[in-house]
């Protein structure tokens, strides 16, 4: 589980994000290259699928989990930053296509600009899908995805349910996604409530979307990407570790007798544009 937020100030756009997942699972800053694959230029290899690649990939920095080919945050040359979001829909969950932390890397490696990243991840959702495993210790484990894309001008929200979705440009002070449907209209047709409460995407945005009106700096995004709740420390529950804070600690071995883990913060980004 995630938590993605964007301040747009006026000495700039401020990005931040904490990319939650399973406790063991290592997230690795990677930089890709800028790169020409002519104008026959085959197929790119993703997770679990394989399409069409372009004629030119731009730089990308990516923190990547070590399993996957996509990226959870990113940055490309141009100043294109995405953070993706599990999502839960009341729309049933496709065969292995594309992640949507693919869909990310995709989106990054070839587009210059925010309005033009919506465009590749709506474009490859219609023709590919997005499904599969999105875990490597739970491999039965699934989910839509949401995005908060941004570059110095502004930010765009894009939501999926399946193959459907969703934009929102930022109109505001600040925009925060968590793990539910936020874009009016859309989250109330398709919104999975009952797992939008156990993912604790409430209580979370609840915390965020007040930081990123607020946020001035990267000093405040920082202090937003630290939010256990409110205290110093996470306030614990016996089934899912600190889910309900930004800063996520999975449930730990007490006394014996083990607990359901949740997710914990495994990387975290914060960008200035």
């Amino acid at each position: 589980m995630c938590d993605t937020l964007v301040a747009i100030t006026p000495q700039g756009v401020l990005f931040a994000k904490n990319g939650d997942r399973d406790p063991n699972e290592a997230q690795l800053p990677r930089w890709h290259p800028a790169a020409d694959h002519g104008t026959t230029p085959g197929e790119v290899e993703c997770t679990w699928t394989s399409i069409p690649q372009v004629e030119h990939t731009h730089a990308v920095l990516l923190s990547q989990p070590w399993w996957m080919w996509g990226a959870e945050i990113g940055t490309n040359e141009h100043g294109v930053v995405i953070g993706n979001e599990a999502v839960f829909t009341n729309q049933p969950l496709g065969e292995s296509a594309l992640l949507g932390m693919d869909l990310l890397r995709l989106a990054l490696e070839r587009a210059a600009n925010a309005h033009d990243a919506v465009g590749v991840i709506i474009e490859l959702l219609e023709r590919h899908g997005q499904g599969g495993p999105c875990s490597h210790e739970k491999p039965g484990f699934s989910y839509h995805n949401s995005f908060l894309v941004a570059d110095p001008p502004g930010a765009i929200v894009v939501e999926t349910a399946g193959a459907k979705w969703a934009v929102e440009h930022v109109t505001g002070r600040g925009r925060s996604i968590s793990n539910g449907l936020t874009i009016a209209g859309f989250a109330e047709e398709f919104s999975s409530t009952t797992a939008a409460r156990n993912t604790s995407c409430t209580s979370r945005r609840a915390r965020t979307q007040p930081a990123a009106d607020t946020a001035v700096d990267v000093a405040d995004m920082f202090v937003a990407r630290r939010d256990h709740g409110g205290g110093p420390s996470p306030v614990w529950s016996p089934t899912d570790g600190a889910m309900a804070a930004p800063c996520m600690q999975a449930a730990r071995r007490r006394r014996r007798r083990a607990l359901r883990r949740g997710s914990a913060t495994c990387a975290a980004i914060r960008c200035t544009g």
